[in-house]
């Protein structure tokens, strides 16, 4: 579904059934795209329908701003959560983030969107209490409506181009706002260098998800091993980015010791390693390789050490969920490698809202 064609249909059941049969919905019902929805979308926007927001490098299909609204109204999304998809898709459309390496790999990412600002209250997104489950409207609606595009502009199609070996549920919609009440430390917008009144969509190649849990101690550097334990899992180390969304609880007590985001990031980043002799014989680095001239590769050259990243700003620490519960989450990047790095759009202002 590239070109607003016309399609006549009975009832919105049977357009319904008709999406169904034309493969254009996740599995799931989508609302049929009537003209008039789409069109409010449009005005939602501001922008000309025509107007290129996201190109496939590897299809060559490009999206534009018409059909990210029709894809949006399928996905069950209010005309105000359309400047937030549209972020979304610009941020997945630089270079950087590797849009066909992480909607066709066998890793089975996820662009995880996670939204920073007053917008947040704006649109109502939920950021606090089942933050990555459902329940929310606006979460729910903009993490699938950027799935819909991948599929039916893009033709990213399950188990055709996009040829996951497992997925997992956030391939249906993976979107979360942060949860700046309850965060000891600066928004995220903020800290990745936006003014305090621009909201952000930052998008993310995540290609799965770890539970975190401590419930025990209140010393900072003891629950941050804890954290550094789980992002240096073998199953998981690569010397990608990482998503680290820290519950309030947790984040309290990091902050407790003085410790700013960025000192957070800093041990994590110190900690989260491995062995050079561990990662040769689990087979994530050739036997035998010499360091010589791997300034590109995450070893430490003095120790040989693996790290999780190559620097402390490769993890992106977010605070969401509820207030109370000694749970947070830790999401690794997609590829075996470093083939995809985050990306930050500011979200538009909604003019017919």
């Amino acid at each position: 579904m590239t070109t607003a064609d016309t399609y006549t249909i009975a009832d919105e059941l049977s357009a319904i059934d008709y999406c169904y049969e034309q493969g254009w919905t996740d599995g799931l019902p989508v609302v049929p795209p009537a003209r008039e929805r789409v069109e409010r979308f449009l005005m939602a926007a501001g922008r000309p329908p025509e107007e290129v927001v996201a190109r496939h490098p590897a299809t060559g299909r490009a999206c534009n701003v018409q059909s990210a609204a029709i894809n949006a109204v399928m996905a069950g999304c209010l005309p105000q959560y359309f400047p937030t998809v549209l972020a979304a898709l610009e941020a997945m459309n630089e270079d950087a983030y590797n849009f066909h390496g992480s909607t066709a790999s066998t890793g089975g990412s996820t662009p995880v969107v996670v939204v920073s600002g007053d917008i947040r209250d704006e649109i109502d997104m939920n950021a606090s209490v089942n933050v990555f489950g459902p329940g929310n409207r606006a979460n729910a609606t903009i993490g699938r409506a950027v799935r819909l595009i991948i599929m039916n502009v893009f033709q990213m199609i399950p188990g055709v181009s996009d040829r996951s070996t497992t997925g997992w549920p956030g391939k249906y919609a993976c979107c979360i706002a942060e949860n700046i009440l309850n965060s000891p430390w600066e928004p995220l917008h903020e800290s990745l260098g936006f003014p305090p009144e621009v909201s952000t969509a930052t998008v993310f190649a995540a290609s799965g998800f770890y539970n975190i849990e401590n419930h025990y101690t209140s010393n900072p550097e003891a629950l941050l091993d804890t954290f550094a334990d789980a992002m240096a899992s073998l199953g998981a180390l690569t010397d990608g980015q990482s998503l680290v969304v820290m519950s309030p609880e947790h984040a309290e007590i990091a902050a407790s010791g003085g410790m700013s985001r960025q000192d957070v990031q800093a041990y994590l980043f110190e900690h989260a390693d491995r062995d050079r002799d561990t990662m040769e014989r689990i087979g994530k680095w050739p036997e035998g390789q010499p360091l010589d001239g791997l300034a590109e590769r995450p070893f430490d050259m003095s120790e040989n050490r693996f790290h999780r990243g190559r620097s402390a700003d490769d993890i992106l620490l977010v605070v969401a969920g509820g207030e109370a519960g000694g749970h947070s989450a830790f999401l690794p990047s997609w590829s075996r490698g470093r083939n995809s790095i985050y990306q930050t759009k500011a979200i538009g202002v909604c003019l017919d809202c």
